[in-house]
């Protein structure tokens, strides 16, 4: 569920018209709901309430700081995969101890910044990786709480560019070699390890690929207590899928992940860490565009867009779908017809969808694309000198713009002139 629905006519995001929203910040524009983000957070938190949990949401998915001090607000802990995340999420007033830090790639910097400014926990993803970690937190005298990302080589049944837990992928350490890994870790100095990290894909739609990658958690946590460490912490990753169709195939719900989670691993009395990312923003906003030309083709017809790849890159890169709705409400039972909705950039893979059926538009018609809340804006870009699409935040009848569109010369005036030009 979303707050974008058609009143007398109009979309509307909670209580504002996105016509009016796109008069007074132009278009392309990125719009969310207040009211769907701490919806879908909360229905997370709920479905772990049967024993302790932190709900971090992965920053990845949409990183505005509007965003999120609005979930830190709710109760959220944060999942972060770099220095400059970890920077937004202290400046969201996000403590250290509900901040977890994971990615394949820390660096010796990001890792002291971290220690210095307070972390929950460091996911190690390779043992080259720990030991970094060691000589960094014994240089400063501190202690660094760890768990260590395991590979259960689940088929997480989802796009090859989003799979993470097959033996083939760059996560994680090889779950026959944990008991190995976590013999250094306990071995080395300035480390504590803390419980166990396992993260298997993103856009899942079914849960078997979960039960089996938690069996094997399960068997892992058995073996780790029994060989003396100290497992209190189970960091289950993110993953769950969002409906981009409005088709009867939905995903499952938080509340049945929930209840997966405390059959496979409830027995074990950890403490539950998930990192939602998608579910949380995904639905919860939209991309906003004006058609700029109707154009016909040979046997095709396109819609021409002010919105191209350099804002939503999903299409291009992952051939993603999002439902793209007409900001006026057609009429029942309108005539459609088929229409390749593409962009302005130079490029055919500047393409949204191919033989779309939308009703008759216009030049001057505004479109939305649904589901665009995660992975849009935090992977736009100003290729071609495309301004860097702005934000906007909706809560009730106000609206907010919190990421401002950039002049070409503030774009231009950051690049700097070598003396001898």
């Amino acid at each position: 569920m979303d707050h974008f629905l058609y009143r007398n006519g109009q979309l509307y995001a909670e209580d504002v018209p996105v016509s009016e929203i796109a008069a007074a910040v132009g278009t392309p524009v990125y719009i969310y709901s207040t009211a769907t983000l701490l919806r879908h957070f909360r229905l997370f938190d709920e479905a772990l309430d049967w024993g302790p949990h932190l709900v971090c949401y992965a920053m990845k998915a949409a990183s505005n700081q509007a965003i999120l001090k609005t979930l830190a607000a709710a109760g959220a802990g944060m999942d972060v995969v770099s220095g400059g995340e970890y920077a937004r999420a202290l400046a969201a007033g996000v403590p250290g101890e509900r901040i977890v830090f994971s990615g394949v790639g820390k660096t010796r910097d990001e890792i002291r910044t971290a220690l210095e400014g307070g972390i929950r926990q460091f996911n190690i993803e390779s043992e080259p990786e720990m030991r970094a970690i060691s000589e960094v937190a014994s240089a400063l005298g501190v202690v660094a709480p760890v768990t260590v990302r395991v590979n259960p080589d689940v088929d997480a049944r989802t796009h090859a560019k989003i799979a993470t837990g097959k033996s083939e992928n760059k996560f994680g350490i090889p779950i026959a070699k944990a008991r190995q890994v976590y013999a250094e870790a306990a071995a080395l100095p300035g480390l504590k390890v803390v419980g166990i990290d396992v993260h298997i894909g993103s856009q899942l739609t079914e849960l078997d690929p979960f039960a089996l990658a938690y069996r094997k958690v399960a068997e892992l946590t058995e073996a780790l207590r029994a060989d003396g460490h100290e497992i209190s912490r189970l960091d289950l990753g993110g993953g769950l899928g969002i409906p981009y169709t409005r088709s009867n195939e939905a995903p499952p719900l938080p509340v049945e992940y929930g209840r997966l989670i405390e059959r496979e691993l409830g027995h074990l009395g950890c403490e539950i860490e998930i990192e939602p990312g998608r579910l949380i923003a995904g639905n919860a906003g939209i991309l906003v565009s004006e058609v700029i030309y109707v154009k016909e083709g040979e046997g095709r017809n396109f819609l021409i867009l002010d919105a191209a790849m350099n804002d939503l890159i999903r299409p291009a890169m992952y051939d993603a779908h999002h439902d793209i709705i007409p900001v006026v409400e057609p009429e029942p039972g309108c005539e459609q017809e088929p229409y390749d909705i593409v962009g302005p950039v130079c490029e055919t893979g500047d393409t949204f969808a191919k033989a779309r059926l939308m009703p008759a538009l216009r030049a001057g018609g505004l479109v939305a694309f649904r589901s665009a809340g995660a992975y849009g804006a935090v992977m736009a870009s100003e290729y071609n000198t495309r301004a860097l699409i702005p934000e906007v935040l909706v809560k009730d009848d106000q609206f907010a713009v919190i990421r401002q569109r950039p002049s070409f010369e503030d774009i231009i005036n950051r690049d700097s002139l070598p003396e001898w030009l």
